[in-house]
């Protein structure tokens, strides 16, 4: 076990989720203990959020360090139980900078309410948030996967569906995965996946 509390890269990066937290927080998209938060630190090591936190009252504290199988390396540190679908992430995109995870009412009712493998999204401007995308007209599908408490036998299962446009994922009845290339781009990917999501939610609730 190692500390890090004094490892400036450690100190930027939970910083980094301390922002995210508070921001996804006024959004109302990690609920009670809900949601986790992770930044690569470097080909080996991830910092994330320990499990049980509100990530609105995030301080450096209430963040860790675990390896890309998701073991511990902060002394008495307990990671989310999700970390591994983080770091099955990091794992398969060795550019990928951070992960982040949310519960909010959009995607878990959509989730619920859509039918099928993915959910399509066509026409939307902000697709262009996306990165790699450059028009209105793309046709994209998220990835809609059915929950698990098995971990590791739902990140083999993600691992099949990660490479169509869209940087993120939905489970089912549980919320969104997004990530990016560092923290900023990260929280633009999860910002315009939620602002779709609520779009298709909302289209669904007046027609």
């Amino acid at each position: 076990m190692t500390a890090y509390n004094a490892d400036p890269s450690f100190q930027h990066a939970a910083d980094q989720i301390v922002a995210i937290g508070q921001r996804m927080d006024r959004f109302g998209w990690v609920p009670s203990v809900g949601g986790n938060i992770s930044v690569r630190l470097d080909a080996e090591r991830i910092a994330i959020t320990r499990s049980g936190g509100r990530k609105g009252f995030l301080t450096r504290e209430g963040v860790m360090v675990v390896d890309l199988h998701g073991a511990s390396l902060t002394e008495g540190g307990r990671p989310s139980a999700e970390t591994g679908l983080h770091c099955q992430i990091y794992r398969a995109f060795p550019d990928v900078g951070a992960v982040l995870h949310g519960h909010s009412i959009a995607a878990t009712v959509l989730s619920r309410v859509v039918e099928g493998d993915g959910i399509v999204l066509s026409g939307y401007e902000m697709i262009k948030a996306f990165a790699g995308q450059t028009t209105h007209e793309a046709r994209v599908v998220v990835p809609l996967l059915d929950n698990d408490q098995d971990i590791d036998r739902l990140s083999g299962i993600v691992a099949g569906r990660l490479n169509g446009p869209v940087p993120g994922y939905v489970l089912r009845g549980h919320g969104v995965y997004a990530w990016g290339r560092d923290a900023d781009q990260a929280l633009m990917h999860l910002e315009a996946l939620e602002f779709l999501l609520d779009c298709e939610f909302q289209a669904r609730k007046i027609n």
